[in-house]
Order: C-alpha cells, then sequence, then structure tokens
C-alpha cells in the first residue's frame, strides 16, 4: 500500500478516494480526514495525510509484535528491542537499529 496525500494504491492500482477497498484481507477505508489500512492479521495503520499516523494492534497480538512499533507488552523495558534482542540505549539508536537499505 503507498499512500501520498488523499492519493492511495495497492499493488499499483489506484483506490479511489473515499471508496472502501477490500481484497485478500486488506481494507482500506476513509475514515472523516484520514485514510485507514487493515490487514487480516490484526493490524491497522491510519494516516492523516500529512504527519499524523497510529498504528493499532489486535489484543491476541500482545507480546508476539516486533519492530519500530515495539512488542506490545506494556513494559518499558523492551520498548527499544533491536533486532538482536539487546536493548538500544536512545531511541536514536533503535531506529537505526530497524533500517532496512
Amino acid at each position: 500500500v503507498v499512500a501520498e496525500g488523499r492519493n492511495v494504491s495497492v499493488n499499483g492500482a489506484a483506490v479511489p478516494e473515499g471508496r472502501p477497498y477490500l481484497h485478500k484481507g486488506l481494507g482500506v477505508t476513509w475514515p472523516g480526514d484520514w485514510v485507514a489500512v487493515a490487514s487480516s492479521l490484526g493490524v491497522r495503520v491510519a494516516w492523516d495525510g500529512h504527519l499524523a499516523v497510529t498504528v493499532t494492534a489486535e489484543p491476541e497480538l500482545r507480546g508476539g509484535t516486533w519492530g519500530l512499533c515495539g512488542t506490545y507488552t506494556d513494559d518499558p523495558a523492551d520498548d527499544f528491542a533491536r533486532p538482536d534482542g539487546d536493548i538500544a540505549a536512545t531511541a536514536a539508536a533503535f531506529g537505526r537499529a530497524w533500517k532496512v537499505p
């Protein structure tokens, strides 16, 4: 899914603004001024088209997530877990650890 402003595409195909999209467990909706993408994996990402992004995970994923959104354990001690399992000392080091080419 690629979103640029209110222009959204899925696998290169444009999704008309305001029209809900559902295909193979992936849904795109337009709640208010936001664009929301939900997957059958239990993760929802919403974007205001500018700067604000929210990520929501279903309770079934508690303790089973990894990466920039954290481990979803409600334990601040593991919030900055890097891919190697060590804990980064700073937010910047944490972000750099998850950077991909």
